[in-house]
């Protein structure tokens, strides 16, 4: 198997498009495609991560179910933990 290629379907190959980003942006990546929820609270280092999730909600990009991601931004981290309890006790998948 090719590192450019995944097989799926009985062995088909199908080209993936590789793209060389920083730590926070792969992070990013992954949390938003399995978030309904994300409450966020810039903090030094992981600030880009927050900012990127916002402009990705913000421009209406989709995660793995369909949907649009719903951030909340709190001043605080107690307040990023409360949102994501309330938010989990919805049943929406959520992160900080």
């Amino acid at each position: 198997m090719s590192l450019r290629h995944s097989l799926v379907n009985g062995g088909k190959k199908m080209p993936r498009a590789k793209q060389s980003m920083d730590g926070n942006t792969a992070a990013a990546h992954v949390a938003y495609a399995f978030t309904d929820v994300a409450a966020i609270y810039p903090i030094t280092p992981s600030s880009p991560m927050a900012d990127t999730v916002d402009q990705w909600s913000a421009a209406g990009l989709k995660n793995i179910f369909g949907n649009q991601v719903k951030v909340v931004e709190m001043e605080s981290e107690a307040g990023a933990a409360g949102a994501v309890h309330g938010s989990l006790g919805t049943g929406a998948i959520t992160t900080t």
